[in-house]
């Protein structure tokens, strides 16, 4: 007696079964065909071969005893803080030209690294919680910054690094001030340089508030496009960079504003899937703080842009710039611009700093 499903019964019924499923197939319409935007071919083989590499990582070895990848504890600060219009504030800011220290000039691990990085710092800040910036309220920001003033002959002069407090409008503007500083025993206002009758700069990537932020895609590959569309004018004139150097250092600022969650794991996201993203294993801000960095260079500029994290809890710790071969600008390793966050908080008026009053 045949087995159950076994024999002439079952071969005529997979055939009839076969030829129906191939019908079926006839005449359901093609799916749509998409290509992949530049750089998310190499992204996607990245988390591919990862996801490999963690399955061979869980498969016990023979004759060895069973062991899993530890998790790291992690923690994200609630709140991002604007470091990056320091090109609003000209002569408000302090110039710096150093030599890389060491820790810097490390080869960083292949793009596969930076790409999983990436997407871990990302799932910490979609958990964390953070409270909403009302309108009429002000981001506030302790930090030591410093950017190299340029030169008639087109070098760079070297400078200091300065402890400064900023106070960041959340209006939807239209604005003429943007903040207000506090640096060197006094204050000082940033506006922006607008011509006669300019109402002021409304809300948006180059003055981005909370509301404004909370507006954008959270898809990563959504958001990774209306950036590209954001900064495409900007990429045709900013210093020749590539236009995917301009998108990753446009993230980069908005990196340290407040914002949603959900806001912020995108732009994680999204920076994972530009090309050229490498992870640097000692990266060390200008408070002189060791951490992991996430670094892309442009081959154009000739040029760095680096984010700092604290090694254990992928907190964000700062951003360096700095030239990657000798040119006119200065040595290799010359550091162009950076910013390290030392308090940030929400307030509720100019001059007010975070436990105490307005004054």
């Amino acid at each position: 007696m045949n087995a159950a499903g076994s024999g002439p019964v079952r071969n005529e019924r997979q055939e009839r079964g076969e030829e129906a499923h191939e019908e079926l197939i006839r005449l359901l319409p093609s799916p749509p065909q998409r290509d992949l935007p530049p750089g998310r071919h190499s992204h996607h083989k990245d988390r591919l071969m990862q996801l490999i590499d963690d399955d061979q990582s869980r498969t016990p070895v023979p004759g060895s005893p069973h062991t899993t990848r530890p998790r790291l504890s992690l923690l994200r600060p609630a709140v991002w803080v604007p470091t990056a219009a320091l090109a609003l504030a000209g002569a408000l800011t302090v110039g710096l030209v150093t030599t890389m220290d060491s820790g810097y000039g490390v080869e960083p691990s292949d793009s596969e690294t930076a790409v999983v990085l990436l997407d871990r710092i990302a799932d910490v800040a979609a958990k964390t919680e953070a409270t909403p910036v009302r309108d009429d309220q002000l981001v506030y920001i302790k930090s030591l910054d410093a950017g190299a003033e340029y030169q008639e002959d087109g070098s760079y002069e070297p400078g200091r690094l300065s402890e400064r407090e900023a106070w960041w409008s959340q209006e939807p503007g239209p604005v003429k001030q943007l903040a207000l500083f506090y640096e060197g025993g006094g204050y000082s206002p940033l506006r922006e340089l607008l011509p006669p009758g300019s109402p002021g700069t409304p809300a948006g990537i180059d003055r981005p508030t909370y509301q404004w932020l909370a507006s954008l895609p959270t898809d990563p590959d959504e958001l990774l496009d209306e950036l590209y569309r954001l900064t495409r004018k900007e990429a045709g004139q900013e210093d020749g960079k590539e236009e995917a150097q301009v998108v990753f250092d446009r993230i980069g600022e908005l990196l340290d504003n407040v914002m949603p969650p959900r806001t912020a794991a995108a732009l994680y996201g999204a920076a994972a899937q530009i090309p050229g993203v490498t992870r640097v294993e000692d990266a060390v801000d200008p408070a002189g703080r060791h951490g992991v960095g996430i670094r892309r260079v442009d081959k154009r500029s000739s040029w760095a842009t680096e984010w700092i994290f604290d090694r254990h809890t992928l907190a964000y710790l700062g951003e360096r710039t700095y030239l990657t071969k000798d040119s006119q600008m200065g040595k290799k390793g010359t550091v162009l611009e950076e910013s390290a966050i030392l308090e940030r908080a929400v307030v509720d008026e100019y001059r007010q700093r975070p436990g105490s009053d307005a004054r």
